[in-house]
């Protein structure tokens, strides 16, 4: 992880361009007593008008002065903190996309959104106008705590105990206050979490008429982030007022003792009234801290949360010094695969097989047995737990995941369109590379043509979040499109055809015999999907039960023709019978 320090070296010029604004800006509002002082002693008790004229123009400069490097200040601190706030999410951002499946199976997609969105905003407000703030109280204190001092220590003591009183309620607020903010940060991520899977699943939600179950889940996270809220306020409510009543006694405080002194003889009417303004000026100070105390536990309890992803390294990885192969062929080869996820029984045992390049191999099994797996596997989203894979005799963890998934095409089980145009979506895999030609090629292979032209915008048409407004068959054949135009020398069909009719299927599987120079995997529960394929294999609870070709499987007379029987017999029967 880089460390907020290594975002904060890089504006070092830029933030000392802020400091040193707000260095003189303060300084300019802190002369101002000075002048009144001269103005009091000089002018009004002195007699000395000539002066006037000097040090009233003093103060039209003084606030001129102000507007100016206020403005440079706040800009400045602004612009850089949004500028690392920008580098913070995109780094995050990353970091996330890097991240193994695994870490994606056991984290909620709401929790990593408020980490990329809230989180990285409060450590923007932190670095901008809480640090500045923090910066400028400090600087304002100082100074204002040293021209008391110069006029009258012993009357200095007075805002002193003030200001000791007052940062001690700053720590135990702040201490109790960072308790909360991770229970905030928490809930709003389960927050965040359950509105995006009902707003994701609203159609399903509504299938089964669960929206009042729902509300009331949603409501229930609701009333908890409310209640936390609730509790961050009572906090902040029950420290909050000693502040205010603090910097509202202190310059009463030193009105009645100043004045004391001053008709002791202590102290000069000038510098009473000095000191009376500089007291006013160390008020808001007072305030702020509280405020500020509140922003900044804020921020440190996201920080921890960033923290805590950043923590999180890929277990999938590539070499230092991985082969790159100068033409992937697409010979695949399986050697004693087995595969678990952590805490979880064996998905795959002992999986073996060899597709030549340019050969087609069928996988077929019940729900559970480990398909998709294979596929996943290949692709290196997990690592096998036992045994080898091989893709033109280098084990794939050897090769770099660009190469690696860069040459395999993969039509998902669960298919995915982005919100934007179907042109957009098929070209995906290949965008710098795939053109409008193979754009439409490709379509009409996969039999989308027909429906996308019929479309008012065609291949411009914007289609909704995750392909709303589409069939499922039409989802299906967008999503085989997109793997035809990226022409890699693997491709895989992940029960890819499961919601298109017999006929298009069938039209489908013969544009995929053309692909000669393409290894292809199809994993299917139809028999149709796969009866051409150079070699089929059965798996069954995580293992290969029967191999062989169609015709071989028939003969066994076992899983394959079993199933061959359950979507095939009634017609074999009524051809026996005609």
């Amino acid at each position: 992880m880089k460390k907020l320090s290594f975002y904060l070296k890089q504006h070092i010029p830029g933030y000392s361009l802020g400091i040193l604004s707000m260095v003189i800006a303060v300084s300019l509002d802190l002369l101002s007593p000075q002048l009144t002082r001269h103005i009091i002693d000089d002018v009004i008790v002195g007699g000395q008008i000539r002066l006037l004229a000097p040090l009233l123009l003093g103060i039209f400069g003084v606030g001129a002065g102000r507007l100016v490097f206020q403005y440079t200040k706040e800009f400045t601190f602004d612009r850089l903190a949004a500028t690392i706030a920008t580098d913070m999410r995109r780094d995050l951002f990353s970091h996330i996309q890097s991240l193994s499946t695994e870490f994606f199976d056991r984290t909620q997609t709401g929790e990593l959104m408020a980490r990329v969105k809230d989180d990285i905003d409060r450590i923007w407000n932190a670095l901008g106008y809480v640090s500045m703030l923090l910066l400028e109280v400090v600087y304002h204190v100082t100074v204002i705590l040293f021209c008391m001092y110069s006029l009258n220590w012993k009357l200095a003591l007075i805002p002193t105990c003030c200001m000791i009183f007052c940062g001690i309620l700053a720590f135990l607020m702040e201490s109790r206050l960072g308790e909360v903010y991770e229970e905030i940060s928490e809930e709003n991520a389960a927050l965040n979490t359950v509105a995006e899977e009902n707003l994701t699943g609203v159609r399903t939600v509504k299938a089964f008429a669960r929206e009042k179950f729902e509300i009331r889940k949603f409501l229930s996270h609701n009333q908890r982030y409310y209640d936390l809220n609730m509790k961050q306020s009572k906090i902040f409510i029950r420290y909050s007022p000693w502040f205010s009543l603090v910097s509202k006694l202190l310059p009463l405080l030193v009105l009645m003792v100043g004045g004391y002194f001053y008709i002791r003889g202590e102290l000069t009417l000038g510098s009473l009234g000095a000191f009376v303004e500089y007291s006013n000026n160390i008020v808001w100070p007072m305030e702020m801290l509280g405020w500020l105390s509140n922003d900044f536990s804020s921020a440190v309890g996201s920080y921890r949360k960033i923290k805590r992803i950043y923590d999180v390294k890929p277990v999938v990885t590539q070499k230092e010094t991985p082969v790159v192969l100068d033409r992937v062929q697409g010979d695949i080869r399986f050697e004693h695969v087995s595969f678990h996820k952590a805490d979880m029984h064996e998905i795959l045992h002992d999986i073996s097989f060899h597709v030549e390049a340019g050969k087609t191999i069928g996988i077929m099994g019940a729900t559970g047995s480990g398909k998709t797996s294979i596929i996943q596997l290949l692709d290196r989203l997990y690592d096998a737990t036992e045994g080898a894979i091989y893709l033109d005799s280098v084990n794939i963890k050897d090769l770099t995941l660009e190469q690696l998934r860069g040459s395999i095409s993969t039509v998902m089980q669960d298919v995915f369109l982005f919100s934007d145009t179907i042109h957009e979506n098929v070209i995906l895999g290949k965008k710098n590379q795939v053109s409008s030609q193979d754009v439409r090629l490709a379509s009409r292979a996969a039999q989308a043509s027909g429906f996308i032209d019929q479309m008012e915008e065609q291949y411009d048409t914007v289609i909704g979040e995750r392909g709303v407004g589409l069939s499922g068959g039409q989802k299906q054949r967008i999503s085989i499109a997109r793997a035809l135009a990226k022409h890699s020398p693997i491709l895989v069909l992940d029960d890819s055809t499961s919601a298109l009719d017999m006929e298009t299927e069938f039209a489908i599987q013969q544009a995929l015999k053309d692909l000669t120079d393409t290894t292809k995997i199809i994993i299917a529960h139809r028999v149709s999907a796969v009866r051409h394929a150079d070699e089929i294999i059965v798996l069954e609870d995580g293992h290969v039960a029967e191999r062989g070709t169609h015709e071989q499987l028939l003969a066994q007379q076992g899983l394959y023709y079993q199933t061959y029987q359950a979507q095939y017999g009634s017609w074999l029967n009524r051809e026996a019978e005609g």
